[in-house]
């Protein structure tokens, strides 16, 4: 068999251990057909092969996101207020009102972040603080997780919540003490009303789309995972990949139940949802529960309580009452979603949530035996030291992002909620390896990460510290991980809870040829240096997709 393409002279990383290391690659038809030495590999030039001379650059597999709100982040980017993590609360009033003074109409006006320490400077009444800006333009902010708004009388109005509103379940209405009216902030649940106001035009999301996918491509990404889709999302996905724009393999998990879209969506529909908009690189046998909320809002549960001192009412904690879902409704929607095939991926903060989907995992092997589905806990930072031999035992995923393993923005904010010792212990990722959980990466862009670069998350993972030295210190320095224990999370892991573990995550024979392209071996690099690497060149199915 001749190759299409060779690339040759360059020191290539396979993550797979069969052949770990090699010089020279080959494909056809967008797969691998030898992985090795130079002068074997160049033995399968033919009259049309293309060979690549790649002066001894580093080549990796094609990384992996597993997390990442790819539409929502790149809607943000392009059409709405968007200040920096960091910014003050003065940099944040400012942007809106630039954007304030620049709308037409009464079209709402949507961004962020803020953070939790500002929440002085907003006053007694969140809500007037953005009245002062404009009561006639909608306005909604979002906090630095995605789940709480801050909002102003007039999108309020809109969203029907109104000062005699009763409270939403699962949700929480922030009130004026003396009144009783909601005071603009918004947690979980009752946000939805005022989300489904946000709205994009067909057009507007095909520009997202080719924005999120040229941005994913020069960091080094082959593939993704969207972890909370609806219809609208789904059909963006499909008619980007219809279109030829959707250079990345992906995987959309479908919304079953999240505090932004409160009600049940229908198995029936979910199935039709998997059937009608399954394309050749947009895959849909994934479904997505949400166990908890955060823990800025008090709504992660935690077995313990959250710290007095934070305004919490400790002496009446009660771990389940805060999940979103009963321990006996998620025992039962894991296991019916696992009977109809679908990888079921749970957003669990608190140590309690993880431990009750694990409990539901257990219960759907249980009941349904062994499927071969690998369900993941999403985010998984605060995992008790007796739940994680369960994670390897029920072949269960946990899925990590970089909101706290090195000091950053939140740290002190969540160290105030929490106590020293459990952030210090926020993902404890050398115990998780030690446990042989299945991990993954994920940056959860742009809910808990301020952009998707995989570089920082990395060079975090294996330091503990900022990679900038904006923050000091370290986050539990004994949990740091090992550059070649950390590559697997961003590769062939990832692969695996794409449930495409054997056509992608490692420079493998038979499997695509998606892979990137680097100046400098990593290993040869500090943290400071991993943190700002510049991809070189991203292939996807054999072909090109950036180059810089």
């Amino acid at each position: 068999m001749r190759a299409d393409k060779i690339w040759f002279n360059a020191v290539i990383r396979t993550l797979d251990p069969s052949v770990p290391a090699a010089t020279a690659l080959a494909s056809k038809d967008g797969k691998i057909i030898a992985v090795g030495r130079d002068t074997d590999v160049l033995n399968l030039s033919g009259p049309e092969t293309q060979a690549v001379d790649l002066g001894g650059r580093t080549v990796l597999p094609g990384f992996v996101e597993s997390h990442t709100h790819a539409l929502w982040g790149a809607c943000q980017d392009l059409y709405e207020v968007n200040v920096n993590y960091g910014a003050a609360y003065g940099e944040l009033v400012a942007a809106v009102k630039q954007r304030v003074a620049r709308s037409s109409g009464d079209a709402m006006i949507t961004g962020g972040p803020w953070r939790h320490d500002m929440r002085p400077k907003m006053g007694a009444s969140p809500r007037a603080a953005l009245d002062a800006i404009s009561t006639e333009v909608p306005i909604a902010l979002a906090d630095v997780t995605k789940h709480l708004l801050w909002c102003n009388s007039r999108a309020l109005e809109l969203a029907g919540l109104h000062d005699g509103i009763e409270d939403i379940e699962g949700g929480i209405i922030e009130r004026d003490p003396k009144t009783g009216a909601p005071n603009g902030i918004l947690a979980e649940t009752a946000c939805a009303p005022v989300r489904r106001l946000f709205t994009h035009t067909p057009e507007e999301l095909a520009r997202a789309t080719r924005y999120f996918v040229e941005r994913f491509n020069r960091l080094g990404f082959t593939a993704f995972k969207e972890p909370m889709a609806i219809e609208t999302d789904l059909a963006a996905y499909q008619a980007a990949d219809q279109r030829g724009d959707l250079t990345l393999h992906m995987a959309a998990h479908l919304v079953r139940q999240s505090p932004l879209v409160p009600e049940m969506i229908p198995y029936d529909e979910m199935e039709r949802w998997r059937r009608v908009y399954a394309s050749p690189n947009v895959r849909t046998d994934f479904a997505k529960l949400f166990l908890d909320g955060v823990a800025p809002g008090f709504t992660a549960s935690f077995t313990e309580p959250y710290l007095a001192a934070s305004g919490y009412d400790a002496d009446n904690h009660d771990a389940d009452a805060i999940l979103l879902l009963t321990p006996e409704a998620i025992a039962q929607e894991i296991t019916e979603l696992d009977r109809r095939g679908f990888t079921v991926k749970m957003h669990a903060v608190g140590d309690n949530a993880i431990r009750r989907g694990l409990d539901g995992i257990e219960a759907a092997r249980r009941e349904n035996g062994s499927s071969g589905l690998r369900h993941e806990i999403a985010h998984a930072p605060f995992i008790r030291i007796e739940d994680l031999g369960r994670f390897s035992v029920l072949d269960a995923v946990a899925e990590v992002s970089p909101k706290l393993w090195y000091p950053n923005p939140a740290t002190q904010a969540q160290t105030a909620l929490l106590g020293e010792d459990r952030v210090s212990r926020c993902h404890a990722l050398r115990d998780y390896l030690n446990a042989n959980i299945n991990v993954t990466y994920a940056s959860d862009w742009p809910a808990a990460s301020p952009d998707p670069n995989p570089w920082i998350g990395l060079a975090g993972m294996i330091s503990r510290q900022d990679p900038f030295g904006n923050y000091p210190g370290y986050l539990g320095p004994e949990q740091a991980i090992t550059l070649d224990q950390a590559l697997p999370l961003f590769t062939i892991n990832g692969a695996h809870s794409l449930r495409m573990g054997e056509e992608t995550g490692s420079i493998s024979v038979g499997k695509s040829a998606d892979f990137i392209v680097l100046d400098a071996p990593l290993e040869s690099l500090s943290p400071a240096e991993i943190a700002a690497v510049e991809v070189r060149e991203t292939v996807w199915k054999s072909q090109t997709v950036f180059a810089r």
